[in-house]
């Protein structure tokens, strides 16, 4: 795979993905997916030289948040601000869908009111049964499964930091949760390598293991599992970790800071990875558990562009998947 020409692209219409739904990386080629970064570099670069562009003029994002959210919500309302078009905030209570309506009918009814739908959920089969009935595009902005516009982000950023994405190792440390599945999956369409290390019993999921496994021996990547961060790190050119728990995991919290322990990205691990490493994190993160505070504020950490390009890599979703 050729390395990913860091430039502008020349136009932001992109056939292959009009109208369609952006509810993982499985469902989208590796040349697809590329085109959609560019295209992110693109809206970026007009938006920081204060040029306007509003090819969403007249549309509506409707947005359905069934878990709370700081930077879904506000990058969404922003993006489709910035590109002429309205954001209509939809919490599980202000919905019948928190009072039991089947979720083909939301998706019908939704479908005749805004033009596209993002939704911020708990299980993945919400996300894929509302994409099945909508007639308008779907974005999966956050499932127990899959957390696909953040990884596109973090891509986005590692991409821009690096200048190219083939050959480069990216190590997660933690939980095996929708961040490292979402990884499991796009690494190997960017042509980047992936090691994943979690405590025993915090794997990933199987069926996403097996996929990004058969997708890797097609990219010509590799991909680690291990329970040893130290093995993960080991020379590593980009650095992330999660949470130790997620959302609906709090009861497990002290549990799960039993099993994590080991698992902190700290000074002392980071001596293993190259000199030049990456840190990232999703956020929010807590300082002391999961990151040492000299890390996550450290000269190595650009956890403030990632989530800044949370904004342009859904620009470029919304703008694909609904400009006319």
């Amino acid at each position: 795979m050729a390395t990913i020409p860091l430039q502008p692209t020349t136009t932001w219409q992109l056939p292959n993905w009009q109208g369609r739904d952006f509810l993982d990386f499985a469902d989208h080629s590796a040349i697809d997916l590329q085109d959609l970064l560019t295209l992110a570099i693109d809206l970026k670069e007009k938006q920081k030289q204060g040029i306007p562009f509003r090819p969403l003029a007249g549309k509506t994002l409707g947005m359905i948040f069934e878990k709370a959210s700081t930077r879904t919500r506000v990058s969404f309302e922003v993006a489709m601000y910035q590109l002429g078009g309205h954001a209509l905030f939809l919490s599980s209570s202000d919905t019948q869908l928190g009072r039991g309506e089947p979720i083909p009918d939301t998706a019908q009814v939704l479908s005749r009111y805004v033009d596209g739908l993002m939704i911020r959920t708990f299980g993945h089969e919400i996300v894929t049964e509302l994409a099945q009935y909508a007639s308008i595009p779907v974005i999966n902005g956050l499932t127990d499964l899959h957390h696909p516009c953040q990884v596109l982000a973090d891509i986005l950023t590692l991409w821009e930091k690096k200048g190219t994405l083939k050959g480069l190792t990216v190590t997660y440390i933690g939980d095996g949760n929708n961040m490292a599945n979402s990884w499991l999956v796009a690494a190997p369409k960017f042509g980047i390598n992936l090691r994943i290390a979690t405590p025993p019993g915090y794997e990933c999921d199987a069926a996403v293991v097996e996929q990004a496994n058969n997708l890797a021996a097609q990219h010509g990547t590799s991909i680690l599992l291990t329970h040893d961060p130290v093995e993960a790190v080991q020379g590593t050119d980009m650095i992330y970790t999660d949470v130790w728990a997620s959302m609906g995991q709090e009861q497990e919290q002290q549990e799960r800071m039993n099993h994590f322990a080991a698992y902190q990205v700290n000074e002392e691990l980071v001596k293993h990875a190259k000199p030049d490493y990456l840190f990232m994190h999703c956020l929010p993160a807590h300082r002391g558990e999961e990151v040492s505070a000299g890390v996550i504020d450290g000269p190595n950490s650009v956890i403030f562009d990632e989530a800044e390009n949370r904004l342009h890599v859904q620009k470029a979703i919304l703008v694909a998947t609904m400009a006319p």
